[in-house]
Parts: C-alpha cells; structure tokens; sequence
C-alpha cells in the first residue's frame, strides 16, 4: 500500500535558491519508493530572487504541489524582518492543517533552511497521528553568530549573535518532537544529537543530482567569451565566511603563477559569479578586495549577484575549468558539486579532507581532470598550504583539457533517485500511527 508524504519547503521552483533543490529532486522519486508526496510550499511572489522558469519546468505536472502565502517581503522589512521562514510560518502552518484534515498522511517531512518552519513538526505531530522527519541541508547552529557573522568582513554583529541564541532555544524543541533525522551528512546530524540528546533513526541523504538537468545548460553567458583563447576558470555561488582562508590561498598560489610563470598567468582568468548570496546588483565583492590586494588585477573579475540555476550551469559549461572552493567546516557538502559534474568539465576543487565532496569528486572524476587539493584541522587557518595550491594548480593546468569523462555510474548512490529511496527507507522505520 503507497504511503503519503507531506513535504513542507519554503523554498521550491521557480525559486532558484540553492534550498530549493532538496524537495525538488527527492519528491519525484518517492512514489516508485512506495511513498506518495504532496509538497507544500509557496507561491512565486514570496521570493525576494529572480524566478527561474527553467528550473520549474523540471518539476513534473504529476507531482502533487499545493502553494500558499507568505507575507509580503516589502512590508516585513520595514519592521526589520525578511527570513522567509518567520514570513511563511502562519501560511505553511494553516495549509498544513488544512491538508492534514482533509486528507490522511502517514509523515510530515520539514527540510531547512529556512530553520523556524521546522517547528511545524511538533506543532503537527501533537495534532495529528503523524510522524515527523526534520531535514537538514545546513546547520540550525554553526559557526553563525559564534566566530563569523553580517557584520563587515563576515564579523560578528548583534543580529548574528541574537540569531544564535534563538537557534539555541528552538532547536531542541523541533528535534526532541523527531522520529527521525535525516542530513546532507552524518557529521551534521551528528553534531545536532551532541547539542540535544534525543533517539531519533537518522540517515545521512547528501544533496544529490538529477542527470536531466544538464539539459538546463543553453544560451551563451553574459560574462566571458568561452571563444576568446583564454583560460577561464569559474567559481559559481556563494563564498561562506568560513571559506575565505581557502580563497585566499588559491589567491595567494595565483600571485606565485603570476611571480613563476608569467605567460600562463596572462592567459588565465578566475570568473568568481554569484558571491554575495544576494540578487540585488550592489552586492558586496568579496573577492576584487583581496585580489587587488595581491596586485592580480585583471586575471580576477567579481560578479556579486546571484544567478540563476539554468544560467549557473550555462557559466560552468562553457568555462575552460571549474573552481570549488571548500570552507573549515568538515560537515560542509557543497551542493554546488553536482552542477559542476554535470557541466563534464575540468574541476580544481580545494575542500577540508574530511568533506564528503572529496569522496565523492574522487569516484566520479580522475586525474588529470579533477585536481583536488585536501586540508585538515591541524592545517593552519584550516585551509591548504599556498606553495600545495600553486603545485597542484600549475599541474592541473598543464594538463587542461576538453576530455572530461564522469563516470555517474560510480556516484549512483548519490543520485535522486537512489536518495529518495534511502528517505523512504527511513519513513518506512519509524512506521506509522
């Protein structure tokens, strides 16, 4: 007998934030699992970002999507409130109950970010005979409002700080109410049962990827010419406050090509797009600064808007290589790596040793297309050594080319499908009321 699923995201297409694609990609795999979703989530005017038509057209006309919604961005902050969880929590809440009484679902599955409608699974759970699975793409509690925050240069500010408070508050409220616990990896929700001691079953699902989408990919970039004879290598999406040590070694290891080997530093390009995790086009540049500060001048450019997914994985494609940036954080997974495996180009990835990218990078491309630089706690600034970087770098351009094969059988269990079984897995253990 199909079992149902209530899927609760704030984030779903045409939003093209990166919290989007969680529910996105899981939802259409469910039913052959067993489990019939339904996906609750928002109308198109409660996002702040550009809309991404291309990305709703990959969700399919079966899957059952019911919308509500939110108070208005405009008008909440002038009361100094955006979080579009705090902006959707009412809405998702009545239409949640509205379906959970016209209907019968076995499990209400919240994903966050954003982090406060994960509330509704206790709220839910205590009015109706449902089970609760709470998902987690990123940390409720991190390094946010404890060693970086909003302030300039990521410092801590009052809001950050405040923020993290509240997290402390709430968490233990929505994780204790779990029946399960599912993360993009198992150090997350590891890190969740060290803060709130609670028995739920928990199972790590990594963001995972869905071949179709490289079909996204088509019209030629606004940015660079792909024709132009240049080397131009681009990083597509936002650098994390704790990333900055890694980027300011590829920085550092670009200065020591531009002093060692002139003439392949002439050719090269570093396109950073998208790295402010804003759509409004003064976004702060958080590359250029360091950049001129090493005197790299051209070989660097800064987009600071977000872009879109379909525009994103049009960047990748046409780029000569593809950069990837890891951060201190072991737990982080960077959704950003299944759009660069799907753009079959060259990729020089930089990440903490213990982050699931570089398994899997490591299954799904060889040398010399991959060139992956590892780091570890004891590294100082947990971020690789320079004269490491500019080695592999200059290694890895060496051997820059157009034959790029990924071997997608080797990551299946990374794929949608093969994750959306492992979620239904996990809602058939815990049962039913």
């Amino acid at each position: 007998m199909t079992r149902r699923v209530l899927m609760i995201t704030p984030h779903f297409p045409p939003d093209s934030s990166a919290a989007s694609h969680r529910v996105r990609l899981l939802a259409p795999h469910l039913e052959s699992a067993g489990w019939r979703p339904t996906v609750l989530t928002l109308t198109p005017d409660a996002y702040e970002g550009t809309l991404d038509p291309a990305l709703a057209r990959t969700v399919p006309a079966s899957l059952d999507v019911v919308r509500c919604r939110a108070w208005s961005a405009a008008v909440t902050r002038r009361f100094g409130v955006g979080d579009l969880g705090l902006r959707s929590f009412g809405a998702l809440r009545r239409g949640a109950i509205a379906l959970l009484e016209r209907e019968r679902y076995d499990v209400v599955y919240v994903t966050i970010y954003p982090t406060y409608p994960a509330l509704l699974g206790p709220l839910l759970k205590r009015r109706f005979p449902v089970r609760f699975v709470l998902d987690y793409q990123d940390p409720w509690i991190g390094s946010w409002g404890l060693t970086v925050g909003g302030g300039p240069q990521a410092a801590l500010d009052f809001k950050s700080r405040a923020s993290r408070l509240v997290a402390s508050w709430l968490e233990p409220i929505a994780v204790r109410a779990a029946d399960a616990i599912t993360a993009v990896s198992e150090r997350t929700y590891q890190d969740v049962l060290a803060r709130v001691p609670a028995s739920p079953a928990c199972a790590a699902l990594p963001l995972g990827w869905e071949c179709t989408d490289a079909e996204l990919a088509s019209t030629p970039n606004p940015f660079f010419d792909a024709s132009d004879r240049r080397v131009n290598l681009c990083y597509v999406g936002t650098l994390l406050p704790n990333g900055f040590a890694t980027l300011n070694a590829l920085l550092e290891a670009l200065r020591l090509l531009r002093d060692r080997r002139p003439s392949q530093f002439d050719r090269v390009r570093l396109w950073f797009i998208g790295t402010s995790n804003q759509w409004r086009s003064d976004g702060e540049l958080r590359v250029r600064p360091r950049a001129d500060a090493l005197g790299l001048g051209d070989a660097v450019q800064e987009v600071a808007p977000r872009i879109g997914y379909a525009e994103a994985l049009t960047v990748l494609r046409q780029s000569s290589g593809i950069l990837m940036l890891g951060s201190s954080e072991r737990h982080y997974t960077a959704s950003k790596l299944y759009p660069a495996l799907l753009a079959r180009r060259p990729i020089f990835a930089l990440f903490h040793a213990d982050s699931t990218v570089v398994d899997i990078l490591r299954r799904a491309m060889a040398p010399p297309s991959a060139g992956i630089v590892t780091y570890c706690d004891t590294d100082p600034g947990v971020a690789p050594a320079v004269e490491t970087v500019h080695t592999s770098l200059c290694a890895w351009l060496d051997r820059l080319d157009d034959t790029v094969r990924v071997d997608f059988a080797a990551i299946e269990d990374v794929s949608a499908r093969a994750l959306a079984h492992k979620l239904a897995a996990v809602m058939d253990q815990i049962g039913v009321n």
